[in-house]
């Protein structure tokens, strides 16, 4: 779940798909992650089969699903925020620490006999609620790990590992069940421990110091949704994500019923289609750039989207076992396709500011929607039968293609979204208390007659970026007594926010900001600070 270290040389293997490898700390690191999900998935193919036994209603059983993925629902916005404003790696070693301890409890009351559907549901949630806080920290790392001419590999390389355990850790689960369903979770709780030693161990550069207060959990909570709403690259991609994962949950949620009552089969067959879904997700990932390259990221993901739809088919229709188990195989082969692209995308439409809480929101829908749809396919197999169910989802997945098809992925990789800091320092005469606010800036703009039209449309691209960077309003105006003078103005919070926005603008905001100068006549704009006064010592303007 990492990436390499910024010092790595970016030589001729910069390119291959193994270059993260070159990393120690990413050997390290990325080698626990996948020794833990191999546990977690051991942990989740356990969960559902003990709850058919528990439980074999198919609503029980699609909730297991709901019970993993809408805590990260709930959470994970909150966690993106918390990994923006404090050291990662503190809260990663936490939260690996108390999902031992609670995978461990769990295998020690399935032990004596003592797991309900409500406990078993309760400690998964536990689990999920640990996931939530600790995947927006671990996506957040890898950007700043890698060269940004890795970025894609990287990901890939962390989807891979992810899948390896898919493929080792179902079919291991599967097996071990046999000798004790307590064991899985058991073995789930040590390999937190695991990743818990490789994150001591791991010295990560050195952050770069502050200049300003750290942000308030409230406050990188809005500024975090604030970005979301107005950047229209990341929008795209929460858009597709959405359209995915709804309906592609479906063969998620059912699975184990798939496995138990469409073929018959015990839980070794269940973890082997697991870990099928994991084969064919490695097996794919390593011409993912090749593929990605031919057909560009949208294409991709509608490519996978119609052979999960497919996949779903074979399924709900599977006369044999192993037609199911290579339908399984397929299906991963689709899945990693669709999230790469996905993951990617939200990566490069994100600043490193705002980085966690973005990627937070990703996850959020992602899952959120996996969730929501888990439930809705789980009820409604429950009354119109299985197969019915992955009928209905299967051509939901493949009709919202189109209506989604305006949504462009990757928009960001273009965009340099690196601090530009190429705003002045705002002049004042007397000392500000950081809080102190609302505070308005005005630019001065003078226009040819002839420019106008251009101008206001280039200066409208200038609001979602004073919005993205904090502003809660802004607004353009045309001088009545003098056509062609404009003022711009926006407002913040406080002159802190304001000081925020100083280190936000990016070299791609710069290039906007540009574009709106080209029609101005004259010297630079004049730029003035206005606060909210508040009693006679801070009165008129700074």
């Amino acid at each position: 779940m990492t990436g390499t270290s910024v010092n790595t040389a970016q030589d001729g293997q910069a390119n291959g798909a193994l270059a993260p490898f070159a990393s120690r700390n990413f050997m390290v690191l990325w080698i626990a992650t996948v020794m833990s999900n191999v546990g977690t998935w051991m942990h989740d193919v356990s969960a559902g089969w003990l709850m058919t036994s528990l439980s074999p209603s198919p609503l029980f059983v699609a909730l297991v699903q709901t019970a993993t993925t809408l805590p990260i629902f709930l959470f994970a916005l909150p966690a993106g925020a918390l990994a923006d404003i404090v050291n990662k790696r503190k809260v990663l070693v936490g939260v690996q620490l108390v999902m031992a301890g609670t995978a461990l409890t769990l295998g020690y009351v399935v032990y004596h006999g003592n797991a309900t559907p409500t406990l078993l549901l309760l400690f998964t949630f536990m689990l999920g609620i640990g996931t939530a806080f600790a995947a927006p920290a671990w996506q957040a790392i890898v950007p700043g790990l890698v060269p940004r001419n890795t970025l894609q590999q990287a990901v890939a390389i962390n989807s891979v590992g992810i899948n390896i355990s898919r493929a080792i850790g179902p079919a291991l689960g599967g097996f071990i069940i046999g000798y004790s369903i307590a064991l899985p979770f058991l073995i789930n709780g040590l390999s937190f421990l695991l990743v818990v030693c490789a994150l001591l161990w791991w010295r990560p550069s050195a952050a770069p110091p502050r200049l300003l207060p750290a942000e308030n959990l409230f406050g990188a909570l809005k500024a975090g949704v604030r970005y979301t709403l107005h950047s229209d690259p990341l929008k795209a991609t929460l858009a597709r994500a959405l359209s995915f994962f709804l309906f592609a949950s479906a063969y998620w949620a059912l699975l184990p019923l798939i496995a138990r009552n469409l073929l018959n089969g015990d839980a070794a067959l269940y973890g082997l289609m697991m870990a099928a879904v994991g084969v064919g997700a490695v097996s794919s990932a390593f011409i993912l750039p090749q593929l990605k390259k031919r057909f560009g990221a949208d294409t991709l993901v509608a490519i996978g989207s119609v052979g999960t739809a497919l996949c779903m088919l074979a399924l709900a229709s599977a006369y044999s076992q192993v037609l199911a188990i290579v339908s399984c195989f397929f299906a991963g082969a689709c899945w990693i396709a669709v999230l790469t692209s996905l993951n990617v995308s939200a990566q490069v439409a994100l600043p490193e500011w705002v980085r966690a809480r973005g990627l937070a929101v990703f996850i959020t829908v992602m899952f959120g929607s996996m969730s929501l749809g888990s439930l809705f396919w789980g009820q409604l197999s429950s009354v119109f039968g299985i197969s019915n169910a992955l009928f209905c989802a299967a051509a939901a997945l493949v009709l919202i293609i189109p209506l989604t098809w305006r949504f462009k992925l990757q928009m960001g990789a273009s965009m340099d979204l690196s601090p530009s800091m190429h705003w002045p320092q705002p002049i004042v005469e007397v000392d500000i208390e950081q809080d102190r606010g609302p505070v308005m800036i005005t630019l001065e703009y003078f226009v040819n007659s002839d420019d106008k039209q251009a101008f206001y449309l280039a200066a409208t691209r200038l609001k979602a970026q004073r919005y993205r960077d904090g502003a809660y309003t802004w607004g353009l105006f045309e001088d009545t007594a003098k056509p062609g003078r404009y003022i711009e103005y926006f407002m913040v919070e406080s002159w802190l926010e304001h000081l925020r926005q100083h280190e936000r603008v990016t070299h791609a905001d710069a290039d906007v900001q540009d574009i709106v100068l080209s029609y101005h006549q004259g010297p630079k704009p004049v730029v003035e600070h206005y606060i909210a006064a508040s009693h006679a010592k801070h009165e008129g303007k700074k």
